[in-house]
């Protein structure tokens, strides 16, 4: 590995400690600061720490290794993410920044749940922590898979004699620099690393495919679009390039649904809580939105132009996930590519880091404050925060641990998890007044159980002739009505009404 490679990710890792460090002197000393920064993020840090704690390591990794694979046919599911987001900023991100605030002042979504249905408040909080906890703990692992990925295909050497793999030291130390500052500067830390890291992961994806294209004839640049055209359409087939070649009805649902989890990621939607007022959140959806339509455009274009640079330049790319990766090293200077490697780690470890915060957030305020230490100080709940975040981080490792996990697939099954658990009650919680609390546990628990079924019965992956059927489909769909069936029946149960 070239010193200056080492020497780019090095300067990187030490400007997440020091944001990590400056957080803490600034927003650590009470559970308000630690969990949600004081409720005080400016539009342009909220906006990117959504978008970068979101995207994760799949958009580097993930989707294009899925454009490499089968063309451009994978782009719905970016199409599908992008108009998720816009409803999710502009239906829910206004409703949760107010509602959040006047019903209770709730640091977390199980807290606002159980404020908004006093009547279920205790079971809300419960059930719903157990599925943040339980399905980020897999989120979690999914990052730190990409960041074994890395090091195996970037790094390999670079573990003689330590007794483990180039993979299980990527893990580690992507979960140990991820853990530094986030358990030292809480959120305010995890949202400005996220800010840094999402301009470095989006200049990222810009950079690499316009190389690819119009760099040097040294490097073996394309030359033209006109000449990855030619490429795709003569080596991976004429259907590459359509955005409907061999498309079924089942796989474009499948694609495009993915847009429906943003409503249920309590990572992204707790950023929606910490913008400085209900009347910032305009400006963070211009930041937000902007900064997704090009990393999503760029990660299409990094897997697209990744096959024809592949193609034409005759490299041997076993795993098409790590085609950033690759391309990375090829086509730049080994200074540049470290700084481009610290782009998959930023959308890795922005993931990670709010991730780990959220489920720590739910194990200390819906379990140690609700159960264990209901008189706990505010130093006391930070500490505690503090050591869940490394406990969630130790079983993600374990979980992580398998080098055939497949990034997209972990990150997959856990967007599903949320967004059929979450998604119909955190919409419906925020529009409908005729919602009761026992409407939303049953949506809560239906979401989740039907997905859990769905991917073990093996229906996301044959569900009709062969195809697969998404599960967050079926799970979202039976959610939002087992909220409104069953808040019809119980219309008598109290509940506090979504303020307009």
């Amino acid at each position: 590995m070239n010193t200056a490679t080492l020497a780019s990710l090095a300067a990187y890792f030490v400007l997440m400690i020091a944001i990590g460090l400056y957080a803490w002197r600034k927003s650590t000393f009470d559970s308000e600061g630690y969990l949600l920064a004081g409720r005080n993020l400016p539009p342009s840090v909220a906006a990117l720490s959504a978008g970068a704690s979101d995207m994760s390591g799949w958009l580097l990794l993930g989707l294009p290794g899925a454009l490499y694979a089968a063309g451009l046919v994978e782009a719905w599911i970016g199409i599908g993410l992008f108009a998720g987001a816009v409803v999710n900023w502009i239906v829910v991100a206004p409703r949760l920044r107010e509602q959040t605030e006047s019903n209770g002042n709730a640091l977390t979504i199980p807290q606002f749940l159980a404020n908004r249905f006093p009547d279920k408040a205790v079971t809300l909080r419960v059930v719903s922590a157990i599925v943040i906890v339980m399905f980020f703990t897999v989120y979690t692992a999914a990052g730190l898979v990409g960041g074994g990925k890395l090091f195996e295909t970037a790094f390999a050497g670079l573990a003689p004699g330590l007794g483990i793999s180039d993979y299980m030291l990527g893990i580690l130390i992507t979960a140990g620099i991820v853990l530094a500052y986030t358990m030292v500067g809480g959120f305010l830390a995890v949202s400005l690393t996220d800010f840094v890291q999402g301009i470095i992961m989006m200049l990222a994806l810009v950079i690499i495919p316009i190389v690819a294209i119009w760099g040097s004839k040294e490097v073996g640049a394309l030359g033209s679009a006109e000449v990855v055209t030619e490429i795709l359409s003569s080596q991976a087939g004429p259907t590459f390039l359509g955005l409907f070649g061999g498309l079924t009805a089942l796989g474009f649902i499948s694609a495009v649904t993915w847009g429906l989890g943003y409503f249920g990621q309590p990572h992204i939607i707790v950023r929606f809580m910490a913008i400085k007022s209900v009347e910032k959140v305009a400006r963070a959806r211009a930041y937000g939105l902007s900064w997704m339509a090009i990393a999503l455009i760029g990660a299409i274009a990094v897997g697209i132009v990744g096959r024809a640079y592949a193609e034409a330049n005759a490299l041997n790319i076993e795993d098409p996930e790590t085609i950033f990766i690759v391309l990375s090293e090829v086509l730049f200077h080994p200074l540049v590519t470290g700084f481009l490697f610290a782009a998959l780690l930023a959308a890795i470890m922005s993931t990670i880091s709010s991730q780990l915060l959220v489920s720590s957030s739910s194990l200390t305020e819906d379990f140690y404050r609700l159960f264990l230490r209901k008189q706990a100080s505010e130093r006391e709940a930070v500490d505690v925060g503090r050591i869940c975040v490394a406990l969630v981080a130790i079983a993600a490792i374990v979980i992580a641990s398998n080098p055939d996990s497949q990034v997209l697939g972990l990150v997959a099954n856990a967007w599903a998890g949320f967004g059929a658990a979450f998604g119909p009650l955190i919409i419906l919680s925020l529009t409908w007044r005729g919602m009761t609390g026992a409407g939303a546990v049953a949506g809560l628990v239906t979401g989740a159980v039907v997905v859990a079924l769905w991917i073990a019965l093996g229906l996301n992956s044959d569900f009709v002739d062969g195809q697969g059927l998404y599960e967050i489909v079926p799970g979202f769909i039976a959610a939002w009505i087992a909220i409104v069936v069953v808040s019809k029946a119980t219309q008598g149960s109290a509940a506090v009404a979504p303020t307009e």
